[in-house]
């Protein structure tokens, strides 16, 4: 039973870093849609 707990804990521990290594070397695209927000002036009044 302690044999397979500590590959259950190896493999979650691998698994932890290849997501890490993984969200770190993805490249993701940038969003190209252009966004325009009316912003009314009364929320630039003191």
């Amino acid at each position: 039973m302690r044999k397979l707990s500590a590959l259950f804990g190896i493999l979650l521990l691998a698994a932890i870093v290849v997501g890490g290594v993984f969200l770190v070397s993805w490249d993701i695209p940038p969003p190209t849609e252009r966004v325009e927000k009316v912003i009314p002036n009364a929320r630039f009044q003191p």
